[in-house]
């Protein structure tokens, strides 16, 4: 027995021994079959690992290449038509067979998990969560809505929703004139409000930088005349009819759910969204925070 099979077994000792430590360490149920199992992998890992190389050291010494050479070859260099050695075609089949009884018998997906139990329990936190604030005062979402706010988006638009010079949206602000005539030019079709995408090109010209200025402004003063366009859709006031548009008056809850949803693209960048990170009422909160933040 030549010093580097000494070596491997040696090796696979170790590792063997390892895993028990490992076990034994952690205090791991090996009567559960998914652990028994997944002890057994390892095991067969350490074996295989030590086989498989001892096998190709030894024929790499010995073996002398031969048979039909491809007829491709590159700068001089072919290959030749070997076929697929027998243990690595069986071991390709056998880890199908392996994944199609591990979905269908072993782990199915109706059995139980810790991750599906943990969102059992956090569906169930939700809910309760829901009920208790239903009804929850101005103040109580406001100062809800801080808290998610510096959680949750404070690291990106920075703790006074200030943008962060520029990084991301500025609450405090609203909008500015070069993000409306953005919107403007480039039109968006992220938000998903029930009107449907604005188209690009909407405005043009001195019209369109009127209009900027006038949402940018806060919608105060006489509106241009090229609002008329715009109020078709967010309404003479500007506040979305209803939420069938963006509300282009105030942050209320709709546009906040619908960036949420499905984010939002604009000059600065691209906002992810975020379906499902919060619950109705926390949405409800983050809108109150967010109205609060003026400048």
């Amino acid at each position: 027995m030549n010093s580097f099979i000494v070596k491997g077994l040696a090796l696979a000792g170790v590792l063997i021994v390892a895993t028990l430590v490992v076990v034994k360490q952690m205090h791991i149920d090996l009567s559960d079959p998914i652990n028994m199992i997944t002890f057994l992998g390892a095991v067969a890992i350490a074996v295989l690992t030590f086989g498989v190389g001892a096998k190709y050291m030894a024929q790499m010494k010995t073996d002398v290449a031969g048979g039909e050479l491809a007829e491709e070859n590159w700068d001089g260099i072919g290959e030749y038509k070997n076929e697929l050695p027998a243990g690595w075609a069986w071991s390709y089949f056998g880890t199908m067979v392996w994944a199609v009884w591990y979905f269908l018998s072993g782990y199915p997906l109706n059995a139980y998990s810790q991750i599906g139990e943990w969102n059992e329990e956090v569906k169930a936190y939700n809910a309760k969560f829901e009920e208790v604030h239903k009804n929850a005062s101005p103040e109580v979402l406001k100062e809800m809505g801080e808290s998610i706010f510096l959680v949750q988006c404070a690291p990106c638009h920075g703790e006074t929703g200030d943008g962060l010079s520029g990084k991301a949206h500025d609450f405090t602000k609203r909008f500015t004139e070069k993000q409306v005539l953005d919107v403007i030019k480039n039109g968006q079709d992220h938000l998903k409000y029930a009107m449907g995408p604005m188209p690009a090109g909407m405005a043009q010209g001195d019209d369109a930088v009127a209009v900027a200025k006038y949402v940018a402004g806060g919608l105060k003063g006489e509106a241009p005349a090229a609002w008329g366009t715009c109020a078709g859709c967010h309404g003479q006031d500007g506040k979305g009819n209803g939420g069938t548009a963006p509300d282009l008056a105030g942050y209320d809850l709709a546009l906040i759910q619908h960036v949420l949803k499905n984010g939002k693209e604009g000059i600065i960048g691209r906002m992810p969204a975020f379906p499902g990170r919060f619950t109705p009422v926390q949405e409800k909160a983050l809108a109150s925070y967010l109205a609060t933040l003026k400048q």
